[in-house]
C-alpha cells in the first residue's frame, strides 16, 4: 500500500529471508511491504513470492551496484550472507560489506544483520582442543558473521543473532538414521549439553517483530526456539512419529572424521557443547516469546514437518 516502509530482504528465496517476505506480506496491515531481493528473479522460488503481491528484484551480492539499486528508497533491510553457496569465509565478508555500504549510501533507517558468534572469542586459534580451519578459523559459518558485525559500525542495525535450523535434520548427516540394530538414532557431538535450536520460518517472524520495533536498533538480539539436550530432542522424534529414536552421544574428534567437511560441523557442536552456557545463557526462549508469540517449539515443528520427518 502506498506509504508503507519497504523493507529489501536479501536471500528472499532462502529459508530466513522468505520466512521474513512471508511475514510481512501476510499483514497487510502492518505498515511495512517487503522488497524481495534474488538472482534469479525466473525461480519457481521467486515466482511463489510474487504470486503473494511481493516485488522480485533481481540483485547479486558480487554486483555491488544491484544491491545499491535495490535499497534505494527502502526503509530497513533484512541482510545475511550464505556459506553454503561455496563462496568462502572471505567472500562472506565482502558481501556482507557491499550491503553495509549499500544500506549507509542509501541512508536505510533500520538494518538487521542475520549473525552468530565469532567463537575465536572463545577458543583462540593456538588452543588444540579444537582444530584451526582454513588457516584462520574455528567454526567459519560462525567467526565471518561475528567478524563481519565491525561492517555495520556505520549503519542503524539490530544484530540478529541466529541458531541451529531444525530443518537441519531433514539432512541424513544430522537427523536420526537406522543404527547397526535397526533402531533409529540422533548421533549428535553435544554430550549432555542443551541446543539452541529454532525453526527457520520463525527466524524471519523474530525479524519482521525487531523492524517494528526502532528501540532495538543497536542491540543484539539472540534467538531461539527451544533449549533441548540430545535426549530431550530425540524423545520429541519419538512421539512424532511413533516409532523409537534414541539419542547417541559421539565425540567432536569422531564427528569431524565421519564425512567431508565434518571438520566444521565438528567444531560447531563441540562450541555448543563447551560453551552451553554462552549460547544458551544468550538464547532465552521467554524472552523470543515476547518477541514473537506464535514461536515454534521444537515438538510443534515435528508436527507441522511429519511427513517429511517420517
Amino acid at each position: 500500500m502506498a506509504g508503507d516502509r519497504v523493507v529489501a530482504v536479501v536471500g528472499a528465496t532462502g529459508k530466513q529471508g522468505g520466512g521474513l517476505v512471508r511475514a510481512i506480506a501476510a499483514d497487510t496491515a502492518g505498515g511495512f511491504v517487503a522488497r524481495a531481493l534474488t538472482r534469479d528473479g525466473k525461480s519457481e522460488a521467486a515466482r511463489q513470492l510474487a504470486d503473494l503481491g511481493v516485488e522480485v528484484v533481481e540483485a547479486d551480492l558480487d554486483e555491488p551496484a544491484s544491491i545499491e539499486a535495490a535499497f534505494a528508497g527502502a526503509y530497513g533491510a533484512y541482510c545475511v550472507t550464505f556459506p553454503s553457496a561455496g563462496f568462502g569465509p572471505e567472500k562472506e565478508i565482502e558481501h556482507a560489506r557491499t550491503m553495509a555500504d549499500a544500506a549507509h549510501g542509501n541512508g536505510l533507517a533500520h538494518v538487521i544483520w542475520s549473525t552468530l558468534e565469532d567463537t575465536r572469542d572463545f577458543v583462540s586459534l593456538d588452543d588444540e582442543r579444537m582444530p584451526t580451519l582454513l588457516g584462520k578459523y574455528k567454526v567459519p559459518p560462525f567467526d565471518v558473521k561475528g567478524e563481519a558485525d565491525a561492517v555495520f559500525a556505520e549503519v542503524p542495525t539490530t544484530f540478529l543473532r541466529t541458531t541451529f535450523y531444525w530443518e537441519n535434520m531433514f539432512f541424513p548427516v544430522l537427523g536420526p538414521k537406522r543404527d547397526t540394530d535397526g533402531t533409529l538414532t540422533l548421533t549428535l557431538p553435544l554430550g549432555g549439553a542443551k541446543l539452541a535450536g529454532i525453526a527457520a520460518q520463525d527466524i524471519g517472524r523474530c525479524a519482521y517483530a525487531i523492524l517494528r520495533r526502532p528501540e532495538l536498533i543497536g542491540e543484539t538480539v539472540s534467538i531461539t526456539g527451544e533449549n533441548l539436550t540430545g535426549t530431550q530432542m530425540a524423545a520429541a522424534l519419538t512421539a512424532a512419529p511413533g516409532e523409537s529414536v534414541r539419542f547417541k552421544d559421539i565425540a567432536p574428534a569422531d564427528f569431524r572424521g565421519l564425512f567431508p567437511g565434518a571438520d566444521a560441523i565438528g567444531n560447531m557442536f563441540q562450541f555448543y557443547q563447551d560453551f552451553e552456557d554462552t549460547c544458551i545463557g544468550a538464547r532465552d526462549r521467554q524472552v523470543v516469546l515476547r518477541l514473537h508469540p506464535g514461536l515454534l517449539g521444537f515438538a510443534d515443528w515435528l508436527v507441522l514437518n511429519s511427513q517429511v520427518m517420517s
